[in-house]
């Protein structure tokens, strides 16, 4: 009954973890309270070579990480489990490193560095997903788990393999949907005269439909957007996409006038993705003048951000695009000192607050109103400091169904 309860205990607690990096090191703090190990390490290799390929270490630091990785792969008890060497598939067993025979001078050396003497090692693999990787377990001296000790650790890496399965899919799919995201939006901004831009962007394990965007126009101009798709996922990222490529083609056409852009790209959301809304900020930047003409469907307002003033710019309440059979709003015009600095946003940030949206609002005025004054000559340094003002502790890099997106443009 004891081994049962901690079995249970071990597994509540690696079932509560939700991140690759984390599971991996559950599952060798789980290891070494069942062989009354100190310290190991995980080797994290998929069969299907898909990846991601680490190394985790418990007890271990990277230089230790990195001396034990000088040892030939093959002599490893991980390396042979790895390269799937016969006998290997219930574990290896070194009680002595430096009483075995044939053992590599170099494994032998790099022991005696680190101060340990003996390690079991086991698979981590399922029937489903095939080999994951690899746990060692080192002791000080030389030691040997007894049986009941490999039976309850062998039942519990039985587990922990099918949930670094699930951690691993979700890994990947974050990876691939980050790669997607990454290449829908600007790879850089456009360097113009008269204006630094800087953008910041948070997004969900899912991905999501927020984007910004930064382009020259004709006469020295620029071109400030960014939106926000509704929904979550492949789908989401790829009208965000397809959108935000529109936009481009209608502000290369028609940018002095933004709101003839957003009318034609609420016509064509309308035709082509009837089932969905978006909302949408562009503005028509004028460097030389520090003026913006700005036009906004159903986006919250940007904010004006100096030594003298910090304010939200008045803009016309209008619906988001999608939602009326035929989108118009009066455009403004943003007057900025120089030194100042307009702050283009998504709804992601105040809903990430989880406050009411006049608190929301009010947290973000504070914020922007807070920035120290050596940050004020650097957009990026603005974006930073507003991002983590209004979401504290880490809430900014959290994951979050809600993608948050920052704009900045400091007039010179």
């Amino acid at each position: 009954m004891s081994d049962l309860t901690t079995l249970h205990e071990l597994t509540e607690r690696l079932a509560r973890t939700d991140a690759l990096a984390e599971g991996l090191l559950e599952v060798l703090r789980a290891g070494a309270a069942l062989l009354g190990a100190r310290r190991g390490l995980v080797v994290l290799e998929p069969g299907d070579g898909l990846g991601p390929a680490s190394t985790v270490g418990l007890g271990l630091g990277r230089a230790d990480l990195g001396h034990i990785e000088t040892v030939p792969r093959g002599s490893t008890s991980y390396g042979r489990i790895l390269d799937g060497l016969p006998g290997c598939e219930a574990g290896v067993t070194q009680p002595d490193l430096f009483a075995e025979e044939g053992l590599d001078p170099r494994q032998r050396e790099v022991a005696a560095r680190l101060g340990y003497a003996a390690s079991y090692a086991l698979p981590l693999s399922t029937e489903t997903a095939g080999r994951l990787g690899a746990a060692v377990w080192l002791y000080d001296e030389p030691a040997e788990p007894g049986e009941r000790r490999r039976h309850l650790v062998g039942l519990y890496a039985r587990y922990a393999a099918e949930h670094l399965a699930r951690l691993l899919e979700i890994e990947r799919t974050r990876a691939c949907m980050a790669t997607m995201t990454e290449e829908l939006l600007p790879s850089r901004l456009p360097r113009v005269p008269g204006v630094q831009l800087a953008a910041r962007r948070r997004t969900g394990p899912r991905g999501g439909g927020d984007w910004y965007d930064a382009l020259p126009l004709p006469d020295a101009a620029l071109g400030l957007a960014v939106g926000s798709v509704t929904g979550s996922g492949p789908s989401a990222v790829a009208a965000m996409g397809r959108l935000r490529a529109s936009l481009r083609a209608y502000a290369a056409m028609e940018g002095e006038d933004p709101v003839a852009v957003l009318s034609d790209l609420e016509l064509l959301l309308r035709l082509t993705e009837p089932a969905r809304s978006a909302t949408a900020l562009f503005g028509y930047c004028e460097p030389a003048l520090r003026k913006i003409t700005l036009a906004g469907a159903g986006h919250s307002p940007p904010l004006l951000i100096g030594e003298q003033r910090t304010e939200f710019v008045e803009t016309s309440v209008s619906a988001p695009l999608g939602m009326l059979a035929c989108w118009e709003a009066p455009s403004v015009e943003i007057h900025a000192e120089a030194g100042e600095t307009v702050l283009l946003y998504t709804d992601g940030l105040l809903q990430r607050t989880g406050d009411p949206t006049d608190r929301a609002f009010a947290r973000l005025h504070a914020a922007a109103a807070g920035v120290p004054r050596a940050m004020r000559r650097d957009p990026g340094a603005v974006a930073d400091h507003v991002l983590r003002t209004v979401l504290p502790d880490g809430l900014d890099a959290a994951d979050s169904e809600e993608d948050v997106v920052l704009l900045a443009a400091r007039f010179e």
